[in-house]
């Protein structure tokens, strides 16, 4: 007989996955022979993605493969215990390859507005690290943990500091390489993911990033957070107004 708490940990991740398989069926992310490659950074988001894909991977359609990344930077000692790491993704069926890099003399503040910021650096060498590993394996797409707080906070960014009405896609060809980036985890909300971790019992990454807490993106977390409790649904006003552009409002000119 089942515990309340394995009853409530089911229903949590039958909630998730079905937002899973929504974003995966809407946005047409996931086709038959795709090879996906996961960044895996360790934290809880990626820690779902692969799980989810883990367990959609086992299913008979679409076939596809599914192999799990983890980059380690040296010049910053921000990663996952990979004790921890290893027998996570061999339960969740994923092989795991892990690779190491470095950018050379690092900044020590994240506050330049430069292609000199660390946060841009780091973020810029992990990615092509990913982009290197999948074309060795010949992947044809990489999954990104990103869910419906980032991509509203994405939008939140673009808006305040390059004043574009964007925000990152569910699926996005890449111009240069044959390779799509996907984001599974679109369509479900983080407080969600957090309730999940907790309950599953997600191990934290050993060392976190030290500008974790100052970043832009953290403080522009922090607006949506606020704006939040003025609106419980303003991420769904977001959404919305993403494909709702009334261009009437515009001013003339």
């Amino acid at each position: 007989m089942k515990t309340p708490e394995q009853i409530a940990l089911e229903k949590q991740l039958n909630r998730l996955t079905k937002r899973f398989h929504k974003a995966c069926a809407d946005y047409q992310l996931i086709a038959d022979d795709d090879h996906i490659l996961i960044g895996l950074s360790g934290g809880k988001d990626s820690l779902l993605l692969t799980e989810l894909l883990g367990r959609r991977a086992q299913i008979y359609k679409p076939r596809f493969k599914v192999t799990a990344l983890h980059v380690r930077v040296k010049e910053r000692d921000y990663h996952t215990d990979l004790s921890y790491l290893e027998p996570f993704c061999a339960e969740a069926k994923v092989p795991l390859i892990v690779r190491d890099t470095e950018i050379g003399e690092l900044p020590n503040t994240p506050n330049t507005r430069t292609t000199q910021n660390p946060c841009f650096l780091c973020s810029w060498y992990r990615r092509k690290a990913l982009f290197n590993a999948a074309q060795e394996l010949g992947c044809n797409k990489i999954a990104f943990g990103h869910h419906r707080d980032d991509v509203a906070q994405t939008l939140l960014m673009n808006l305040f500091f390059q004043g574009a009405f964007a925000t990152m896609p569910p699926i996005l060809q890449l111009d240069k390489m044959p390779l799509q980036l996907i984001r599974p985890l679109f369509l479900i909300d983080e407080a969600d993911i957090v309730t999940y971790a907790a309950m599953r019992g997600y191990e934290k990454q050993t060392k976190l990033c030290p500008f974790e807490h100052v970043s832009s993106r953290e403080k522009v977390k922090e607006l949506l957070e606020h704006i939040k409790t003025l609106n419980p649904e303003a991420i769904d006003s977001l959404f919305g107004a993403m494909t709702n552009i009334k261009t009437d409002y515009l001013p003339k000119v």
